[in-house]
């Protein structure tokens, strides 16, 4: 059940990531960015408003070397004879991928990595209660082994499928062109730390 939801989710995953910025401009992730931006300095302030930018724009730049938009400073030489040959693959490369589609993947992946940066700041509060989340599952599991009581391997496949799913849609929802509320993102973290500490608490490991 769990490989099963596993694969479903990743498949819709890809599915969406690959058709959003075919829908929408790269124009539209920026305007979302600047957006999300305003509404986390009213929230933050405008000092970790822009500590998560400049968070987000490091991350961008870190991930730069696996977005298929070749940059300029990249092109090959164009001198001599293999100087033709690589204008000729340099034609080839903007006609693939200087396209209103790559840019919008570049675009989308800047919006998420803000999105991320933006999780990243709620990250040193919400730790304690995902440990403690875990911890307590762990505890739980120990005294249904003291007591002889049997585990229940179907409830950890629904709260893992569970985790699964919330994960996925949390990847999907940061590279949607729509508005996430800064209250919003706290509450993956806290969803999955939930569904991961019930899931060890039913785990059942086979003898």
């Amino acid at each position: 059940m769990i490989r099963a939801v596993a694969i479903l989710s990743l498949v819709i995953l890809l599915t969406l990531v690959l058709y959003v910025p075919s829908a929408h401009p790269p124009e539209r992730f920026l305007e979302q960015l600047r957006a999300e931006h305003e509404l986390a300095a009213a929230y933050w302030g405008a000092a970790s408003a822009l500590r998560m930018l400049d968070r987000a724009v490091r991350m961008q730049e870190a991930t730069a070397n696996i977005t298929p938009i070749p940059a300029a400073k990249d092109a090959p030489s164009t001198t001599g004879v293999n100087g033709a040959v690589s204008q000729e693959m340099s034609a080839v490369n903007r006609r693939l991928f200087d396209n209103a589609y790559f840019r919008s993947v570049d675009a989308l992946l800047l919006l998420a990595n803000y999105r991320l940066a933006t999780l990243l700041e709620w990250l040193p509060w919400l730790t304690v209660f995902v440990l403690a989340a875990l911890v307590d599952g762990g505890l739980a599991r120990l005294v249904k082994a003291k007591e002889f009581l049997q585990h229940d391997p179907e409830m950890f496949a629904l709260y893992a499928s569970l985790g699964i799913v919330t994960l996925c849609m949390t990847v999907i929802g940061f590279v949607l062109p729509v508005t996430l509320q800064p209250l919003l993102l706290p509450c993956v973290p806290l969803v999955v730390g939930v569904l991961a500490g019930r899931a060890v608490g039913c785990f059942h490991r086979r003898g």
